[in-house]
């Protein structure tokens, strides 16, 4: 398996005039997204692109819809109106469609959702070798190195329940990096950390947006979205209410009920 690093883009392919299209810049787009959940409207009328490399902090109060948001997006859950497109394949009822985003998509969880009876090293080979069928020597190989970069490879042979709760995380992150993709999805990592784990996961995720990583992370965790977001969104009941860069959405917020978010937020 070429050992290219997940996320970095591949070579542009140009217009007619020689520069990168606008279409290919784009790895993400949604438009016009609805969801429900029975009665409750729980996404309205989203519309909403990311460009290759771009990283995403999405914020909001509980049941705002964020989290929903991002699991839309490899079809953890499904909705029922609108368009998503991801690097050029639409996310349809299609399984076909639905599995090659998914090969393409990582996500890491508020719960780490390890298998509790496989080593670090099994948990992380588990995917590559059978969605990838990637030669298990390889998928090893792989899983070393991405637990160097969440710098815990001592801990290969180790089972997770051995592991503190910030290195259930990383190993978390590196299960998603060893299926290579292109994008990474983040609900809320450090929310069922202790303080004292949060930076730990939280230096690992900036390290890989600093590789090219094209991300979407739902946190609250503003010194990280000063920090790594290109882009900070704001959503409330369902809809996004404001989007901006991290510098103009902290200093220079545009609606009231962004201004009440933040300083609620901050203050804490």
């Amino acid at each position: 398996m070429a050992d290219a690093t997940p996320g970095a883009a591949p070579a542009a392919k140009p217009d007619a005039a020689g520069d990168p299209t606008q279409e290919y810049r784009r790895i993400i787009t949604i438009e016009g997204l609805n969801k429900w959940f029975g009665s409750f409207h729980v996404l309205r009328d989203i519309d909403l692109t990311v460009e290759r490399q771009e990283k995403i902090v999405i914020c909001g109060p509980s049941g705002s819809g964020k989290s929903t948001l991002i699991r839309c997006i490899n079809r953890l859950e499904d909705h029922q109106e609108g368009r998503i497109v991801i690097d050029g394949t639409e996310l349809t009822h299609d399984l076909k469609n639905i599995d090659t985003i998914r090969r393409e998509v990582g996500m890491v969880f508020q719960q780490f959702n390890l298998f509790p009876h496989l080593t670090v090293l099994e948990n992380l080979c588990i995917a590559p070798i059978w969605v990838r069928k990637t030669p298990r020597d390889e998928a090893e190989a792989l899983a070393h190195r991405y637990l160097e970069r969440v710098k815990i490879p001592e801990q290969a042979d180790k089972y997770p329940g051995q592991l503190s709760g910030g290195q259930q995380q990383r190993v978390a992150i590196a299960r998603s990096l060893c299926m290579q993709p292109n994008i990474m999805l983040f609900d809320e990592p450090t929310s069922a950390l202790d303080p004292e784990m949060i930076k730990e996961v939280l230096d690992v995720m900036v390290d890989l947006a600093e590789s090219g990583m094209t991300m979407l992370v739902v946190t609250h965790e503003m010194g990280f979205a000063s920090q790594v977001a290109d882009r900070v969104i704001f959503m409330d009941q369902g809809q996004i209410v404001e989007q901006n860069t991290p510098s103009e959405f902290f200093n220079n917020p545009q609606s009231d009920r962004t201004r009440l978010f933040l300083s609620q937020i901050l203050d804490k």
